[in-house]
This record gives C-alpha cells, structure tokens and sequence, in this order.
C-alpha cells in the first residue's frame, strides 16, 4: 500500500465565505426554500442568457418534470444513449414511456446522431441527449435533426455546467436542459439540480409540480390540479450553490488545466494502445468533468484495474456499465449484442482523478501509477 494520502477521483471545494454563509442560513431559522434559492435561480438564469430557470433537490426530477412538461407518457417513446447513469432512462420509465436506445460514438463517447433517425417512429416524441463528461453533441446537427422531426430535446446536461457549443454556454439556447449539482458535479449543491425552461410559459407548471402540484391564493386558498412531486431545493443547499457559481469559470480554467497534462504526461509515454483509449481533446466546447480512459480490450481487467489503483491511494471511478444490460432493462428485451460500442466502452471505462484542488503532482502520479499497471 502507498504511504501517499488517498487522491479520491473527485471532491468538491468549497471556501470559507461559502461555509460561512451555510452558518448564517442555519442562524436565520429558514433553511427550506426560501430567499437563498430565489437569488440562486437568479443567478443561473443570468449565467444561462436570461433564460428562465428553476432549482430542484435533484437532477434526475428536473428531467422527469421536463419530460412530463413536454407532455410526455405512456406509449410514448424517447431517444436516448445507454452508455449513462441509469436515471437517464429511469425517468422515461417513471413518466410511462419506453426509451429507445442508440448506440455511441466510439470517440465522443456520447450517443450517435447518425444513428438517430432510424430509430424515430411515429411514437417517438423526444430526444434526450447526454453529454458524457462534459463534452457536448453536435448542438447544431442535433437541433436541425429534432427540428425536421418535430421532436422535443431534453438535454441530459448533468455534467456539463461550464460546457460550451461554438462559444455559447450550454443551457444557454436549445430546448430544455436539465444540470445536476451532485456533490460530484463541477459546482455542488451537495444535493440538487436545475432546469433551464425554453419560455416563462413553462413556469406556473414547472413550480406546481416540484411541490406536490399545488397552487395557493390569498391568504389560505389551496388547489392542486396536476400530480406533483417533493422536490424544491433548500435553502442550505441554494447557499452552498450561490458560492460555488460564483468560481465556475475558475474551476473550468483549473479543469482544462490538469486535463492538458494528462494529455502531456500519457503522450510522452508514446503508449499506441493507451493513446487509443484516451478521451476526446476537446479544450473548446468540454467543461472537463471527468477524464476517462476506456482500457484496452486485451490487457488487465476493469476490476483489477481498480484494485492496483487503490493500492497506490488512488481512487478511480466508473462511469458508467451499459443502462440496458441492467436487469430491469433486459426485462423490457435488450439484451447484450443490441449496442455494441457502448457496451465495449462500458467494460473498460475508467475514470481517473480530476477536480480544481488536485495539484500538477498528483496528475504525475495518476499517470505514472496508470501507465505502471497497464505494462504490469
């Protein structure tokens, strides 16, 4: 075992100032929704072009309401990637519908647009996307495709806050995208989400169904009219929230950093195979959310991998198995074979340690200890 300290594949960062402001939300004795998330909202519709947009306790609701503003449900179907965390199409399930998987883009690692319009029938309502590791689609192709089609989009944008398309920050145009604040996430709630909404005509629905689809008036007038959940934000979270915003920009500029040397640590290696599994370098449009080697197909197991990792003090992620190799989803009749290169990647993939407080030293030492346990 390694005598260095445990480098874990991610951890939030939080300041002084933002920690000082959780005490004084716990002081005020309002610590469920209230002012803090009312100038959190504020400040993502400002980062987000003016955009409307409102908080939710997770980034797996923001998208289930989406699909059920698009008036989404049973017999319906979406388009989506099975190379995602699960709640992807878990959400497609709970609304009712059927999601309709399309296989990935071997070097993008995100779903295949060429692939998209022949898996579109006439029950296909929407297209939800997912941007693996910060690194956006084809925005362009994307909209034009849905567009022709007279397709929703529902941007599975979980880890792409401080991503970007051709300039313009994603959130910031397109149909509805939905971003998790996930402790793991490049800016953390601990726990929550948001939901950038194409008009303000979304809103009065959008605010019913986080809480419990209720609307008042007057002084003790109550109705509920549709069927809501208990998902708003607290305003412990939205505190923690407003800090963490507030050094986007700096966090992504430290992201992009450590991710150009790994690329200079690995290409000095001149590894052909390890080059190969290296993720896609795109230091316009990716917000560096994770840096993810998918480890050769013939050489050491994902597992033991892992395990040679630990031993070094190095925590290493998984993100992600293949969604319809789950059971729930071979029950529905996937079944291995269906998306070959997203089952592939799902295999092998490796996410390595990438956060804004690691130091220049540790990238050194992933890529050592990376590069010593694939020669073996």
């Amino acid at each position: 075992m390694s005598s260095l300290p445990f480098l874990p594949f991610t951890r939030p960062q939080l300041d002084e100032d933002t920690i000082a402001g959780v005490v004084e939300v716990l002081r005020s004795g309002w610590i469920t929704s209230g002012p803090n998330v009312l100038k959190f909202e504020a400040a993502l519709s400002d980062y987000f072009g003016g955009r409307p947009v409102r908080c939710y306790n997770s980034g797996t609701c923001t998208m289930e309401i989406a699909l059920r503003l698009c008036g989404i449900g049973t017999g319906d179907e979406v388009i989506t990637t099975p190379l995602s965390w699960v709640a992807t199409s878990n959400v497609i399930l709970q609304v009712g519908a059927r999601p309709v998987f399309v296989d990935v883009d071997p070097v993008t690692r995100n779903i295949n647009l060429d692939l998209i319009e022949a898996a579109i029938t006439p029950r296909t309502k929407a297209i939800m996307p997912v941007y693996l590791a910060g690194v956006p689609v084809d925005m362009d192709r994307l909209y034009t495709l849905a567009q022709q089609h007279g397709l929703r989009v529902i941007e599975d944008s979980a880890q792409a806050l401080g991503s970007r398309w051709h300039g313009k920050a994603i959130g910031s145009f397109g149909d509805f995208a939905s971003f998790s604040f996930h402790a793991n996430k490049n800016i953390t709630t601990s726990e929550g989400g948001c939901l950038v909404l194409p008009d303000a005509s979304y809103l009065p629905l959008a605010e019913k169904m986080r809480l419990q689809g209720v609307t008042r008036s007057g002084v003790d007038g109550m109705d509920v009219d549709v069927l809501g959940g208990k998902f708003n934000l607290t305003d412990i979270a939205a505190r923690i929230g407003l800090g963490q915003l507030a050094q986007i920009e700096a966090f992504t500029q430290r992201r992009h950093a450590l991710a150009a040397r790994y690329f200079t640590g690995f290409d000095a290696a001149k590894h052909d195979t390890l080059h190969a599994a290296l993720p896609p370098r795109d230091f316009e449009n990716s917000n560096w959310h994770m840096f993810q080697l998918v480890l050769p197909e013939h050489g050491i197991t994902r597992a033991a991998f892992i395990t040679a990792m630990k031993t070094r003090n190095i925590g290493i992620g998984v993100h992600y198995p293949p969604i319809h190799l789950f059971s729930l989803y071979r029950a529905l009749g996937f079944k291995p074979g269906d998306f070959p290169i997203a089952e592939r990647i799902g295999r092998s993939i490796v996410t390595l340690p990438l956060f804004p407080a690691m130091q220049d030293a540790d990238v050194e030492r992933v890529v050592h200890a990376t590069l010593d346990t694939l020669q073996g």
